[in-house]
């Protein structure tokens, strides 16, 4: 902090001037100490818990809110806010866990003893707890028993077990935080900035909001489900051209005469959230980053707008976190993946070969990590969970084996005939197959 004066009141009033540099368009000229004081107010008023979070977990993070409030006045308190962030995320596992089991929890020792345990609150839990040899909990919806050291990192396998976590991504950035936060706790000087600060407060309040059960609309982490509208995609083969827009925009396409038209619901809302790979669309293959879902096709635009007066679909939602996606390995060549239902449709020519069926964010991950199973890449598991890749293989084997586990895993598997449509770009962006070895 930076004063000329001998007051000790007035240097804590005095703002410092290294926060006047993070302005909404990032790093730049200094703003005026009032403007700075409203763009980090109202950076920090976004970030709100739940009613239903726990008490003590919500004073606690009202707390970290109030430090960085004051980061204004002094730089240093952003690094203190951040890595209190870090050490919360343990109260906030603990305090879940307790709400969770409503005050009793059974756990069995080393000998398979079992044993009650009433407790007021995670403390009390934890000190009964710790007394049993090699101690387990039942943990899941099919009540494993399970090893629990009641630390961090057992609490995050507890909340996973439980589906209060969720997101094949987000399990390498819980790695990375129980890291961080134990980097944190054995101290060492460092620094951070406004913006670092707020990204450890923000995932806190997802991860929280998370752990109750409630999504983050737009979120980072556990974004809420995302609407997806009946969008038109056209394409011009003779020129080249491809472009989207809403269908229901479609009599105002004039141009569009010489265009080829697929209605499909997909997430696109220019200027605020729009699929980055919509315009690779395979109506047989998942290719998108959010699950788009085959309407109509193809056709001229006075048959799509027929069919979309006639038909009045309807946006609806859809969820991008542990989605299912299977995938076949055939030939030496691995295909591009497939969404259940699209997949039981299939003839029996192209049900030959081996089948993965794997839970994942997007299809990016799925071809990457089964086409590194298949070719005997280091590290890289053929069930459960990979260390190297954000997915989760569900199983294996025939297709009717990985859809039976698909379906377990909660996915719809009736079959969904769809025509063999794709764009342009996708057709040249994302072959159907390629050799394993090669990747052409």
């Amino acid at each position: 902090m930076t004063t000329t004066t001998n007051d000790p009141l007035a240097a804590l009033q005095a703002v410092d001037r290294r926060v006047l540099h993070f302005t909404p368009f990032g790093l730049g000229g200094a703003m005026r100490p009032e403007d700075a004081a409203d763009f980090q107010h109202r950076l920090i008023s976004n970030l709100v818990l739940d009613d239903d979070v726990a008490p003590t977990t919500r004073q606690k993070f009202e707390q970290l809110c109030a430090g960085y409030a004051q980061g204004l006045l002094c730089y240093d308190l952003f690094t203190l806010v951040a890595d209190a962030a870090k050490l919360t995320l343990e109260q906030a596992l603990r305090d879940r866990f307790a709400a969770h089991h409503n005050g009793t929890v059974t756990a069995r020792n080393a000998s398979g003893s079992e044993r009650q345990i009433d407790y007021a609150n995670y403390a009390d839990f934890h000190d009964q707890y710790k007394k049993l040899r090699r101690p387990e909990i039942r943990m899941g919806s099919s009540n494993t028993w399970t090893p629990f050291n009641g630390m961090l990192d057992g609490l995050l396998t507890w909340a996973r077990r439980e589906g209060l976590l969720r997101g094949q991504r987000n399990r390498g950035i819980e790695r990375a935080k129980k890291a961080l936060r134990n980097l944190t706790a054995h101290g060492m000087f460092h620094l951070v900035s406004p913006v670092d600060a707020y990204r450890d407060l923000s995932d806190l309040a997802e991860i929280i909001n998370h752990l109750w059960g409630h999504s983050t609309p737009g979120g980072r982490l556990y974004p809420a489900p995302i609407t997806r509208d009946v969008v038109a995609i056209g394409w011009n083969t003779a020129t080249g051209s491809i472009r989207a827009c809403h269908a229901a925009q479609l009599p105002d396409q004039r141009e569009d005469d010489e265009f080829t038209f697929v209605l499909v619901r997909a997430v696109f809302w220019p200027g605020e959230r729009e699929d980055p790979h919509l315009m690779e669309y395979d109506a047989r293959n998942a290719t998108t980053h959010y699950p788009a879902q085959y309407l109509w096709g193809p056709g001229s635009r006075a048959q799509a707008i027929a069919w979309f007066e006639r038909e009045a679909p309807e946006p609806d939602s859809c969820d991008s976190l542990d989605q299912v996606f299977v995938i076949r390995v055939h030939d030496d060549r691995i295909h591009l993946p497939m969404y259940p239902g699209v997949a039981a449709a299939l003839q029996p020519p192209e049900q030959q070969g081996t089948w993965y069926a794997v839970r994942a964010d997007g299809p990016t991950g799925v071809f990457a990590h089964t086409r590194a199973v298949s070719t005997g890449a280091d590290g890289h598991v053929r069930s459960g969970e990979c260390g190297q890749c954000p997915v989760e293989t569900i199983a294996s084997g025939d297709l009717g084996t990985v859809l039976l586990a698909a379906r377990a895993a909660g996915v719809d598997i009736s079959p969904v005939a769809v025509p063999d449509v794709r764009t342009p770009f996708a057709e040249s962006m994302a072959p159907r197959s390629v050799d394993l070895e090669t990747g052409r």
